[in-house]
């Protein structure tokens, strides 16, 4: 790797006897490496200029993490960032600021805490064409097919609700009715922010399983961004019963997996729609990075 890996893992404690012991040691040791590597990362990252600390952590940056750690080139695992993080909406100036922080909390492993002073420009070359290739892969792949449906949760994505939007206004237009008197954004929040990526890959699954169940009619749902889910429903005196059973339903869900049940609470908000499809199109894009 062309980052230099301070602060590498220590050798498991001295006195440990058998082997069963000693691997055991060696987990810990791991998995306590990890996630401090993995909270210095974040944040210098957020620090750095990262806008939304709830859509930072990733599956992938436990990978490169691990493969950091582990010693081996982290160029597979980089490359999976790339992409995770076009996949997400993240910019590639911001994707590479944050490969740049992480590049800075590996060149002074001092700074414990995080604040150190990422530098695109000091980061070797070969890392950033790397991550900024991958990035642009999914990027361009993204505005060629336009994908529909995210294949985590199985919903929608927001190209096809910007369509379906269009039509609604177009109907709300010829009736002389504003959209926002037929129908409301009923919009669910992750704060995935202090959880690892597998937890969130699990919080997504469960919040499109929710939202599914509570609006099982001719509803639009879609997934807005890594942490949150929304549908388009009739504002209608069911709407209120609604979405009490969505907050049951996330409750219900989060309730089987200990690490789910240890993060804050989904937020669900009904919005209101603006006047015009532009001003929702604006919209949707705040509500996909929050």
């Amino acid at each position: 790797m062309d980052v230099p890996v301070k602060g590498a893992l220590p050798d498991p404690e001295e006195g440990a006897t058998g082997p069963g012991r000693r691997s055991a040691l060696d987990r810990a040791l791991r998995d306590r490496s990890l996630r401090a590597l993995r909270a210095r990362w974040r944040t210098a990252s957020l620090a750095s200029g990262w806008r939304f600390p709830s859509d930072w952590g990733l599956p992938e940056v436990d990978a490169v993490c691990a493969a950091v750690l582990g010693r081996g080139t982290p160029d597979v695992a980089l490359a999976g960032l790339g992409r995770a993080r076009a996949a997400a909406g993240a910019g590639l100036a911001e994707t590479l600021t944050d490969l740049a922080a992480l590049h800075a909390v590996l060149e002074d492993p001092d700074a414990a805490d995080g604040f150190v002073a990422p530098d695109v420009d000091a980061t070797p070359a070969r890392l950033l064409r790397l991550t900024a290739v991958a990035w642009a892969d999914v990027a361009l792949d993204q505005v060629i097919r336009a994908e529909v449906t995210d294949p985590l949760t199985g919903l929608p994505t927001l190209p096809y609700l910007r369509t379906r939007l269009g039509e609604l206004y177009r109907q709300a237009e010829r009736d002389r009715r504003p959209v926002s008197e037929g129908h409301a954004l009923v919009v669910v929040s992750m704060d995935f922010a202090g959880a690892a990526g597998w937890t969130r890959l699990t919080g997504m699954i469960l919040a499109a399983d929710a939202l599914r169940g509570a609006f099982d009619g001719g509803e639009s749902l879609v997934v807005l961004g890594a942490s949150a889910v929304a549908a388009v429903v009739p504002r209608d005196g069911g709407l209120a019963t609604r979405a009490v059973s969505l907050r049951r339903a996330l409750a219900e869900r989060a309730g089987v997996d200990r690490l789910l049940r240890e993060l804050p609470g989904p937020r669900i908000r009904v919005v209101r729609l603006p006047a015009g499809h532009g001003a929702a199109c604006e919209l949707l894009d705040r509500l996909s990075r929050n």
